[in-house]
């Protein structure tokens, strides 16, 4: 009996959650959110994947808009108060006649000029656009983690202070120390280092355009969950997430990977002198090599 009235009980309870849960048809009819606000997001979506990411594709404008969320929102400074910017503000795109200027944003300015346009159609603030973009980029790479996305950034008042940004060459110490000041542990700077969907164009005029490794549209880094906690907590820097909305659910599921993370070749777990659960999740760790490396 007690345990008939457990599943009659159990039974009730997700109706009533379900009967409670409101959902909003979007003004084109065809799209549902949870959320109501979150509606404004569809169209943009649908734009960028056909136009910006030129359907939906794992490449050059991703590793572009991935950098711009990150530039923009690291200018932020703990120590600094209300001079040390605003973080993910957008206003790396609204000053960018400044902050273009900086070094450690060499090349930023092309992916700047191709949002623009999708900011200046959309009622989308230059913050959350920036932001929006990098979450949906991310999620046309197989193999990664569906980043997490919230609207409701305000525009940005301020430009960005110099010096804010880490340049490649700068040393671990003052890496670190520079995303230290902004909030961050030294595994979380890990985390957003080690995602391998990217290029170089400008860290070494020498080398043109060098990947980070020999799958840059595939998502294989080894750090995939920590790396999503890592982005949601940059995405949102300096803002007030009480006066936001959250609206992951626009956010595409990205598609999955045939093979699973592995070692290169002759390389194991034991010749990394990092503490990896520091780092990574249970379900990342790699596998050792059983294929050529590169597949």
């Amino acid at each position: 009996m007690a345990i008939k009235f457990l599943a009659i009980f159990v039974a009730l309870s997700g109706a009533v959650n379900g009967a409670f849960t409101k959902r909003a048809t979007c003004a084109d009819g065809t799209q549902i959110a949870t959320r109501e606000s979150c509606c404004v997001l569809f169209p943009i979506l649908k734009d960028i994947q056909e136009n910006l990411f030129e359907r939906s594709q794992c490449g050059e404008e991703v590793y572009e808009s991935l950098r711009l969320a990150v530039h923009d929102a690291i200018g932020f400074s703990l120590s600094k108060g209300p001079s040390g910017g605003g973080g993910a503000d957008g206003s790396i795109a609204a000053f960018a006649s400044v902050e273009t200027a900086y070094h450690a944003n060499s090349g930023i300015d092309d992916i700047i000029f191709a949002q623009a346009p999708y900011i200046a159609a959309y009622n989308i603030t230059p913050g959350d656009f920036i932001q929006f973009a990098a979450a949906v980029g991310v999620s046309n790479c197989p193999g990664a983690p569906r980043l997490e996305f919230f609207l409701g950034r305000p525009p940005p008042t301020a430009p960005a202070p110099d010096s804010t940004v880490p340049e490649p060459f700068d040393t671990v110490t003052d890496i670190l120390g520079r995303f230290t000041d902004a909030g961050f542990s030294p595994p979380e700077v890990v985390s957003l280092a080690s995602h391998a969907i990217a290029r170089a164009d400008f860290a070494d005029p020498t080398v043109p355009g060098p990947h980070s490794d020999s799958n840059p549209t595939i998502f294989d880094s080894l750090t995939k969950g920590s790396f999503k906690a890592a982005m949601a907590k940059l995405a949102v820097l300096g803002q007030d997430v009480r006066k936001m909305v959250n609206c992951s659910e626009v956010i595409p599921v990205p598609p999955k990977i045939a093979t699973r993370t592995h070692f290169p070749i002759d390389i194991t777990e034991k010749d990394y002198s990092i503490e990896l659960p520091n780092v990574w999740d249970v379900t990342d760790r790699p596998t050792e090599m059983t294929e050529p490396f590169g597949v």
